[in-house]
C-alpha cells in the first residue's frame, strides 16, 4: 500500500466493505477452496512458518493455524486486524502475530519464514514500483528455497465479472471504467459508487511473473483461480451441490496447465521461489 489518496481511498473502502462475507458466496467459496487447495501443495509440515501479508480478516490464516501452521498475519486495515483477532480468539485458534501494517515494509526478520502469502496487496498496488518494492520484502523474510504465492487479478475483470456478469454495463460511468482497465490495467471508481470495486491493478500474468523475477524470485508455476469454472450455467445451484462441484474442481484442475485460459479467470496465482 502507499501513502497517496489511493491508499486512504483503498483502506476507506475496506472499513466499510464486508470483506469477512465475501468469500461465503458461491462465488467466494470457488475462489477459497481453489485457493486452499493450491496453498496446500506447497505446505510442509517441517517447514511451519507462514507470513499471510494483506490477510485481510483471517480466513486464510486461521485455516492455517488450525493445521498447526505458525502463522503471522498483516494488513493495513484496522477492521481486518481486528476482526482477525477477534477471529482467531473464539476459534480457540493461536496466530503468531497479528499486526497493521504495509506489505513493502514488513517487520519480520530476515529469513523468518518458510511460506508468504500474497493474496490481496498485490492487485491494490497500483505502481511496478511498488508491486516489486513488496515483492521485494517478501523474498527478505522467506528463507533460502521459501515459497511466495501471490494473487493477481486478471486483466479483463473489470469487463468479464462486474460488467457483463453483474450488469455494469448498463451503466455509462462502468463502462469508461472498463474502457480504461482494459487499456491501462488500472481499475478506478472516480464517482465512489460503494457497490464497484475500490481502486485496484488488474495485471497479464507475464507482468506479475516479470515482477517477480525482478524481485529476485525463480518461477514456480502460474495457475488460475477460478479459471473459466465460474462461468458454468446456474453457477450458484451447481456450487450447492457436492457431486456438481466435485466435477467442477476437476475440470478446473484439468485445465489449470493451459496458459490461454489464465486471462478468463477473475484471479491468477504467482508462485515463486527463493
Amino acid at each position: 500500500m502507499n501513502t497517496s489518496s489511493d491508499y486512504a481511498e483503498i483502506v476507506a473502502h475496506y472499513e466499510n466493505a464486508n470483506e469477512e462475507q465475501r468469500l461465503h458466496t458461491s462465488f467466494g467459496q470457488l475462489e477459497l477452496v481453489r485457493s486452499q487447495q493450491i496453498i496446500q501443495r506447497y505446505l510442509d509440515p517441517n517447514h511451519k512458518r507462514i507470513a499471510d501479508i494483506g490477510g485481510g480478516t483471517g480466513i486464510y490464516a486461521l485455516w492455517l493455524a488450525a493445521q498447526g501452521y505458525d502463522v503471522s498475519l498483516l494488513d493495513p486495515v484496522e477492521r481486518h486486524v481486528e476482526l482477525a483477532r477477534e477471529s482467531a480468539e473464539q476459534a480457540g485458534l493461536r496466530l503468531a502475530s497479528v499486526d497493521r501494517g504495509d506489505a513493502r515494509a514488513l517487520p519480520y526478520d530476515d529469513a523468518s519464514m518458510d511460506v508468504a502469502l500474497m493474496m490481496g496487496p498485490l492487485y491494490h498496488l497500483t505502481t511496478p514500483a511498488e508491486r516489486v518494492a513488496a515483492l521485494r520484502e517478501a523474498h527478505r523474510v522467506l528463507a533460502p528455497g521459501g515459497v511466495l504465492i501471490g494473487v493477481g487479478i486478471g486483466r479483463y475483470a473489470s469487463l468479464l465479472i462486474e460488467g457483463l456478469v453483474m450488469g455494469f454495463i448498463d451503466e455509462p460511468s462502468y463502462v469508461d471504467i472498463i474502457t480504461a482497465s482494459i487499456e491501462s490495467g488500472i481499475h478506478r471508481n472516480d464517482d465512489n459508487r460503494p457497490y464497484y470495486f475500490t481502486t485496484a491493478v488488474f495485471l497479464l500474468p507475464e507482468t506479475l511473473e516479470g515482477e517477480f523475477a525482478e524481485a529476485g524470485f525463480r518461477h514456480d508455476s502460474s495457475l488460475p483461480v477460478e479459471g473459466p469454472c465460474w462461468m458454468a450455467k446456474d453457477f450458484d445451484a451447481r456450487w450447492q451441490d457436492q457431486s456438481k462441484r466435485a466435477t467442477l474442481l476437476t475440470l478446473l484442475e484439468a485445465v489449470e496447465d493451459k496458459r490461454a485460459l489464465l486471462t478468463v479467470s477473475p484471479h491468477f496465482m504467482v508462485i515463486g521461489r527463493k
